[in-house]
């Protein structure tokens, strides 16, 4: 409004009724791209004690050599980044013959170009177990490098959840802090159901550790642990 030098909310409304394209900028002002390495500590060191080793396991069972993972909303990389790395934790040890791919997906162009460049502030790194940091980042100048091989296996996607998604099967995907949040009820059943459709039976869905999943979702079980994971009941 101060760039438009509107003094009141009548007057942008106005505005927005007399030109379409800036609802596009409001919603591009309504999304809080916050992310950091490893966010919500428990979640992560859950995923690399529990989750991981397990649907690794279950994609042999299968006979299938990678473990596919859909980073929702993942702004500037960071969350895929961790579960690249959370990866290589579980799989340098138990399960060398599995690969991961990774899609990660955004809406917004600027935090997909920063996710792809891969160079993070102190501030983004806050929450990553220091013994991590230096297997994950070398250096250039003050900001923190992801390593090369953690890049690999990680595909990004400019897509609007509300209207695209990546095509599954997957094994794991991560929606937090995002449609459990922001959306309202109808959008948010719609949008878990098309969701749930792309988890293969046994698969795991992660939320936000302060969100709640809308009523109903009996094909949804959770996942016996500290953090908000359920996994898709076999039908």
């Amino acid at each position: 409004m101060r760039v438009l030098g509107f003094s009141d909310l009548d007057a942008y409304r106005a505005h927005l009724s007399a030109h379409e394209a800036e609802w596009a900028t409001l919603d591009g002002l309504c999304q809080i791209p916050i992310s950091r390495f490893w966010r919500d500590r428990e979640v992560f060191d859950f995923l690399v004690a529990e989750v991981l080793p397990t649907l690794a396991a279950a994609a042999l069972e299968r006979g299938q050599t990678k473990v596919r993972v859909w980073s929702a909303g993942c702004a500037s990389g960071e969350e895929p980044y961790s579960l690249r790395l959370a990866w290589r934790l579980v799989a340098e040890g138990e399960f060398p013959s599995v690969g991961i791919s990774i899609i990660a997906t955004d809406a917004n162009e600027a935090m997909l170009a920063r996710a792809e460049a891969g160079r993070y502030r102190q501030s983004s790194l806050h929450d990553l177990p220091p013994e991590l940091v230096d297997r994950a980042f070398g250096r250039t100048g003050d900001l923190h490098q992801i390593r090369p091989e953690l890049r690999r296996d990680i595909v990004f996607l400019r897509q609007d959840i509300r209207s695209k998604m990546p095509e599954g099967p997957f094994d794991l995907i991560l929606c937090r802090n995002l449609i459990f949040t922001y959306f309202d009820d109808a959008a948010q059943s719609g949008l878990l159901a098309e969701i749930c459709a792309r988890l293969r039976p046994g698969a795991a869905l992660v939320i936000g550790s302060r969100e709640t999943l809308p009523q109903p979702h009996q094909d949804l079980a959770p996942w016996n642990g500290p953090a908000p994971i359920y996994r898709l009941l076999a039908p």
